[in-house]
C-alpha cells in the first residue's frame, strides 16, 4: 500500500502522549543513548551509506536502512493478542527525497510490505503511515525501512501511535537496591534524563536496603532535579527483593491515586534503554483485561545476546524457566529476529509492570527474602485470571546469569523457596519431589560439592519447619548461610594461580559424554568415592564440571563461571559420610511430612502476603 506524505505543522505538541486520542507506542531510535549496546540493535545500513545518531537518521543517496533489528521493531503480534487495538500510526519528521516503508513479518520470519510513503523535497515534513496490525496471531512485527534514489534524506523523531484506550493509567517505576549504587543511579539517570519518559511516569520509588547509599553518589543530586517530587526515596533495613519491592508497591497503592496505578519494577543492577518503559507501560494501557507485562533480559558483558526472551516455571524440578523449542536464549539479537510469539507464566522483575487490579486480586507478595518472589507472584495472578506478557523489543542489560556460579549462598533460596512455591501451587507431590531432590543431592555429593549439599540440607529443613521460617522476612539466615557455608574449602573461589596444586598433577581434562545409564554409574562413583578409590587431579573448564566428570578425581580444580578464579573440591570420604547420612533423613522428612507441609503454606499464604504482615516487617515508615 502506497500512502501520500501527510504534511503537519512544525509544532510537535502533545507529541509525548501521541497527540489527541492516540497513545505513544515507542519511538524508533537509530543509535544507543549511554550504554555501550551495537548500534545495529536499532539500526542497520543495509545499502550505500547511512549516519545515525540517536533520533535521527541520515540516509546519502542511493542508500537503504533498516530497523528490523531488536528494538527496532514493534511487536504487533504481542498487540494483536492482547489488545484490541487494529492498526498502528508510524509518524516521521523528514528532510529530503526518499521513501519510507512499514514492513511486516509473519510468524515464520517471512516479510511484507505493510504501508510506504515516497517525499521530495521536504523539509522537516511530518509524514505518517497507517499499518495495519491484522495478520499476527501467531508471530510477526512491524518496522521501518528507509531508502534513497539520487538524493539524501534525513528521518527524525519517529513515533509508533496506537489509538488510546482511555486516559493513561500512572506509572510508578519502583527499584529495590541493596549494595548497588553505581548501577541503580546509572539507571536512575537514563530515566531521568529522557524527557518524555520522565513525563511518562507518576514516581519513581526507590528502596535502599544497604549501606552503600544510593544517595551519597554525587549524580544523586542531578537525579533529585530532574524527577522533582516524583522521586520517593526510602531507606530500611535489608528485607531482600521481596521486601524492597513489596515496600514499593505499598506506598504506591497506599498514595493517593494508587488504587489505578501501574506498578513497574526493575532491578538494581540492569542498564536501562528508557523506551523500555514507555513500551511496556503502553502496551499494559491498552490490554483488553488487566496483564501482568514485563522486559526481557539481555546480557551484560554480552550486549547483542538475549538471556530470556519468556519464561515457563517447572515447579517439579524447581526450576524457574526452562528451554523452549521457539526460545531465542542466548541467541544473538544482530543475528536473530523474534517473530514467532511465545507465551509466558511469569516475568522477573528485573523489569515487570503489575497493574493495580492484581494486587488486590492477590495480595503482596511472599516474604521470601529472595529469588522465587517474582515466580511465585507471576503464577499467583495466573491463577487469578491475569496473562503475563514478555514483550519483544522492551529489553534490559542484566549481569550475564549464566556467569554466575550455581554454587553459592543463593541456592539455599533456590531450594527452601522452590518448594514454598511448588507447595502454593499444587505441585510438590512428596514422593516424586523426594526422589528428585534425592538424585540432585547424590550428584552434589559425587561433584565433592560438600558446601552446596549442607546448603540442601539447611534449605529442605527450614522448609519442613513450616511458615514460621518466614515471620522476619529471611532477614536473619543470610549470615547463618554464609557461615555454614565458610566452613567448606571449595565454595571460596581462588586465584588460578594460587590452588596449592602441582602443574604436573594438574592436566586439563575434557568431560566425555552424559553416561547413558546416569543412574547407575552415579551409585558407582559414590561407591568409589566411599572406598576411597579415585585418584589423581584435573583441572576443569568451566561448563566441563558435570558430576559424572568431575567425581573421577580426588582433587579437581574447578574454574568458577564468572572467570573471576577456581575452585578446588577435595574428595573427603568422611564429610560424604555424614552430610549423606543428614541429607537422607531430611529427605526422608519431606517424603513422610510433604503433604502436612503443604497444607500449613496453605493455611498460612493469605496472612503472609497481608497487607498488615508487610506492615509489620517494615516497622516505623
Amino acid at each position: 500500500m502506497t500512502q501520500k506524505a501527510i504534511a503537519e505543522p512544525e509544532n510537535r505538541s502533545g507529541r509525548q502522549s501521541g497527540g489527541p486520542g492516540r497513545l505513544l507506542a515507542q519511538r524508533t531510535f537509530f543509535a544507543a543513548r549511554s550504554f555501550p549496546a551495537p548500534d545495529a540493535m536499532y539500526a542497520v545500513t543495509t545499502l550505500g551509506a547511512a549516519t545515525t545518531e540517536r533520533d535521527r537518521v541520515t540516509v546519502e543517496p542511493h542508500a537503504a536502512v533498516s530497523t528490523n533489528t531488536y528494538f527496532g521493531r514493534f511487536p504487533a503480534s504481542y498487540w494483536q493478542r492482547y489488545t484490541e487495538i487494529t492498526s498502528c500510526d508510524v509518524e516521521a519528521v523528514v528532510t529530503g527525497s526518499g521513501k519510507l516503508i512499514v514492513s511486516a513479518s509473519d510468524s515464520k520470519g517471512d516479510s511484507r510490505q505493510a504501508a510506504s510513503v515516497t517525499v521530495s523535497g521536504a523539509d522537516r515534513q511530518t509524514v505518517r503511515l497507517t499499518a495495519p496490525i491484522d495478520r499476527f496471531v501467531d508471530g510477526g512485527a512491524l518496522w521501518l525501512d528507509v531508502e534513497t534514489a539520487g538524493e539524501r534524506l534525513v528521518v527524525e523523531d519517529v513515533r509508533w501511535t496506537v489509538a488510546a484506550a482511555g486516559a493513561p493509567r500512572p506509572v510508578s517505576v519502583v527499584i529495590c537496591t541493596h549494595n548497588r549504587a553505581d548501577y541503580c543511579i546509572e539507571t536512575l539517570t537514563e530515566l531521568a534524563e529522557d524527557p518524555i519518559v520522565r513525563d511518562y511516569v507518576a514516581a519513581v520509588h526507590v528502596t535502599d536496603q544497604g549501606t552503600d547509599t544510593v544517595e551519597s553518589r554525587e549524580r544523586f543530586a542531578h537525579v533529585k532535579e530532574l524527577l522533582g517530587d516524583k522521586l520517593r526515596y526510602v531507606r530500611q533495613p535489608n528485607l531482600g527483593g521481596a521486601g524492597g519491592f513489596t515496600r514499593g508497591m505499598y506506598e504506591t497503592l497506599e498514595a493517593p491515586g494508587g488504587e489505578d496505578a501501574h506498578i513497574l519494577l526493575m532491578d538494581d543492577d540492569i542498564k536501562l534503554e528508557s523506551d523500555t518503559i514507555m513500551r511496556i507501560s503502553a502496551l499494559a494501557n491498552s490490554t483488553t483485561e488487566p496483564a501482568v507485562v514485563g522486559g526481557q533480559n539481555l546480557c551484560e558483558l554480552h550486549p547483542d545476546q538475549l538471556f530470556v526472551d519468556a519464561d515457563i516455571a517447572n515447579l517439579p524440578k524447581l526450576r524457574a524457566g526452562i528451554d523452549r523449542t521457539d526460545s531465542l536464549s542466548q541467541r544473538s539479537m544482530l543475528e536473530h529476529n523474534q517473530d514467532r510469539r511465545v507465551d509466558a507464566t511469569h516475568n522477573a522483575w528485573w523489569c515487570c509492570l503489575i497493574p493495580a487490579e492484581v494486587v488486590r486480586a492477590v495480595g503482596y507478595p511472599l516474604p521470601i527474602f529472595f529469588q522465587w518472589d517474582d515466580v511465585e507472584y507471576g503464577l499467583r495472578a495466573r491463577g487469578a485470571g491475569f496473562f503475563t506478557v514478555t514483550l519483544p523489543g522492551a529489553g534490559v542489560w542484566h549481569q550475564d546469569l549464566h556467569w554466575k556460579g550455581w554454587d553459592d549462598w543463593a541456592r539455599y533460596f533456590h531450594y527452601r523457596n522452590g518448594l514454598i512455591t511448588a507447595a502454593l501451587h499444587h505441585q510438590l507431590q512428596p514422593k516424586d519431589m523426594f526422589q528428585f531432590l534425592l538424585n540432585e543431592f547424590m550428584e552434589t555429593l559425587a561433584s565433592m560439592q560438600y558446601g552446596l549439599a549442607a546448603t540442601m540440607i539447611k534449605a529442605i529443613e527450614d522448609f519442613l519447619s513450616g511458615p514460621e521460617t518466614l515471620a522476619d522476612g529471611g532477614a536473619n539466615v543470610v549470615p547463618a548461610i554464609r557461615m555454614l557455608r565458610a566452613e567448606y574449602p571449595e565454595t571460596h573461589i581462588v586465584p588460578a594461580a594460587r590452588t596449592g596444586v602441582r602443574a604436573d598433577h594438574m592436566p586439563i581434562v575434557r568431560a566425555g559424554f552424559e553416561p547413558s545409564k546416569p543412574t547407575l554409574v552415579l551409585l558407582k562413583r559414590l561407591a568409589m568415592q566411599y572406598l576411597d578409590k579415585p585418584g589423581g587431579s584435573a583441572a576443569v573448564r568451566a561448563g566441563d564440571e558435570h558430576w559424572w566428570h568431575v567425581s573421577l578425581f580426588r582433587t579437581a580444580v574447578v574454574t568458577d563461571s564468572s572467570q573471576t578464579g577456581v575452585r578446588v573440591r577435595r574428595l573427603d570420604k568422611r564429610l560424604m559420610t555424614k552430610l549423606g547420612k543428614q541429607g537422607l533423613q531430611v529427605l526422608w522428612r519431606l517424603r513422610q511430612e510433604g503433604e502436612q507441609t503443604v497444607r500449613r503454606y496453605h493455611e498460612a499464604q493469605q496472612q503472609l502476603t497481608s497487607k498488615e504482615n508487610w506492615e509489620r516487617l517494615f516497622g516505623e515508615r
